[in-house]
This record gives C-alpha cells, sequence and structure tokens, in this order.
C-alpha cells in the first residue's frame, strides 16, 4: 500500500471538481453573499465541530478496545485524525491506511485492524440513519432517502452475518493480501450486536447529530430564520444519504447540490443556499481533510518521494 504524488493527485482532482461547482455555481455571487455570514457564530461553530471529532474519536477507541487493540492515545488521536485525510477516496476506502498505520508503529497485524476500520464506516451509516429518522415528518423527500438507506444497512448486516459471502469477498485481490482470517469474520459478527452496537450507533448518531447543529448554525448565520431545527436536519441527512449512496469522494457535487436544491425547495434563495452549502462542507468536511493531511505528516510517513511506501 504505497502512499506518494497519487494521493496529492486525488486532491488535487477533488479541489478541481470544487472548483467546478464554484463556477457552475456562479463564483461571483457566492463571493458577495458570503459577506453576509454572521463571524459571531464562527467559534461555536467550530467548537462544535472539534466536539464532534471528540465523539467520533471515543467510538474510535472504544471500537479498538473492543478488539483487545491498546496503543497510546497520542498515538491513537494522530492515526485517527489521519484517516480524515482519507475521506476523499471513494466510499472512504482510503480510511484502511489507518489499518497500515498500526501495521508499521505498533506491528499489530492488519487482519485484526481492518475490521475496526470496516466498522468505523457501518456504524456512521446506522448513525446518520438514526439521526434522519428524527426529522423525516418535516421533509418529504426526506422518507424516501431515508427508506432507500434503511433497506441497503440491512442488506450490509446480513451480508456481515453470512461467513459465505465474507469468503466469497477476501477472495477478491485487494482484500486478500490483508491476510484476513474467518476470525475476522467472527470478530465483526460480534461487533454488530449487544453493548458495543448501542454504544458505537449511539456515539455515531450524536456526532451526526452535531453535524446536523453546524448546518443550522450556518443557516442562522445568513439570517435564515423560516427553517426549524428538525427541518434541517433531514434536509442535511437527506444530502449526505445521497452522498453516501453515489459512492463518490466525499459524495462531492451530489450532496452540495442535493442540499442545495432541497434548501430551495423550502423557500431559500438560491444563491445564499448555495453559499451556505459551500460553508457547511467546509465545516463539516474541509477542515477535516486539512487535519487529516497535517497529521500524516506528524505519524511520518507522509512524503513527497515517489519511492516511498508505508508497506512492503
Amino acid at each position: 500500500m504505497k502512499f506518494d504524488k497519487k494521493y496529492l493527485l486525488a486532491v488535487v482532482g477533488i479541489v478541481a471538481l470544487y472548483a467546478i461547482f464554484l463556477i457552475i455555481s456562479d463564483l461571483q455571487i457566492v463571493l458577495d453573499k458570503i459577506q453576509n455570514f454572521n463571524a459571531d457564530y464562527l467559534p461555536i461553530i467550530l467548537s462544535i465541530v472539534i466536539l464532534s471529532w471528540l465523539i467520533v474519536f471515543l467510538r474510535w477507541r472504544i471500537l479498538l478496545q473492543n478488539f483487545n487493540i491498546h496503543i497510546p492515545v497520542k498515538d491513537s488521536i494522530l492515526i485517527f485524525l489521519s484517516g480524515f485525510a482519507m475521506d476523499i477516496t471513494p466510499g472512504r476506502v482510503g480510511q484502511l491506511l489507518k489499518s497500515q498505520l498500526l501495521k508499521e508503529k505498533f506491528d499489530i497485524p492488519r487482519k485484526n485492524t481492518i475490521p475496526v476500520i470496516i466498522l468505523e464506516q457501518l456504524y456512521s451509516a446506522v448513525g446518520l440513519v438514526i439521526v434522519g429518522i428524527f426529522g423525516i415528518w418535516f421533509f418529504d423527500l426526506g422518507i424516501y432517502i431515508l427508506i432507500i438507506a434503511i433497506i441497503l444497512l440491512v442488506f450490509i448486516f446480513l451480508l456481515i452475518s453470512s461467513k459465505q459471502f465474507f469468503n466469497k469477498v477476501n477472495n477478491f485481490k485487494f482484500i486478500s493480501r490483508f491476510g484476513i482470517t474467518s476470525d475476522s469474520h467472527e470478530a465483526l459478527r460480534s461487533s454488530v450486536r449487544g453493548k458495543i452496537f448501542v454504544y458505537a450507533s449511539g456515539l455515531s448518531a450524536l456526532a451526526w447529530f452535531l453535524e446536523c447543529v453546524i448546518a443550522y448554525y450556518v443557516l442562522t448565520s445568513f439570517g435564515i430564520t423560516n427553517l426549524n431545527f428538525l427541518t434541517t436536519l433531514s434536509i442535511y441527512t437527506s444530502s449526505i444519504i445521497l452522498g453516501f449512496i453515489s459512492f463518490l469522494p466525499l459524495g462531492i457535487g451530489v450532496v452540495e447540490s442535493s442540499l442545495a436544491g432541497f434548501l430551495t425547495l423550502e423557500g431559500i434563495d438560491i444563491s445564499i443556499s448555495l453559499t451556505a452549502v459551500i460553508l457547511i462542507r467546509i465545516f463539516t468536511r474541509w477542515i477535516g481533510v486539512s487535519v487529516g493531511f497535517a497529521s500524516l505528516k506528524f505519524v511520518g510517513i507522509f512524503s513527497f518521494r515517489n519511492k516511498n511506501s508505508v508497506s512492503k
């Protein structure tokens, strides 16, 4: 698993896509409208961003401990934050980098840590659906989107329960090289039930709830007061679910366009909607990606040399 300039190219590509989105959105209008942002809300928003990270980090620690993996808190934080950089990969598959980091720094077999990464993504989806349920009565389209997400989640849980399917997936070249065994399947099954399910799902739901609060405060900072919080919650979670389903890096383009479109349907001026959406995404995703790349530098594996790698 090499880590070199190709990841920088991925970042450039994502930023380019975002630039295209801004141009299509009429960059000048966005720049004009962003001046309407009430900076008094900035400390509150940034505080909630950090709090949401702490909650997801706690989920990371709980899942590691559930697999009897214990590492120093400082290293755990850096590896956890490094994963944010990999949010730019389709379906967040780049989060597997954390498994590689644990292998390199602590010689923990990847077969023991990959299930943790898988469970992180699974519980993230569970938490999103849980939060979305609370707002479905306030946004008609949200009901249909949520139903699709629930069906997909049920399907995923059934697949995890099937050892036959697990073995078939493990035969794929990309997966098989990690040396995952049948023990990994049993570990996955045991981690989607009981207390661990309650804790991980609850923390995930709380983290998504805080993202909805961020979205609400951003909208409020633009003087948008005709949307109640539950409507904002449903609109935001519906857009994120669509981004998940798209399998695009960060759901880029899908989340932004759907969120702006839903806000417009609620009577918000399109130029204000687009500007607010861009800020929401900066606070909820792009700051995290930036912190992730900074963390990669601190863990000592980020290099601009082509020959550098984190795996042999």
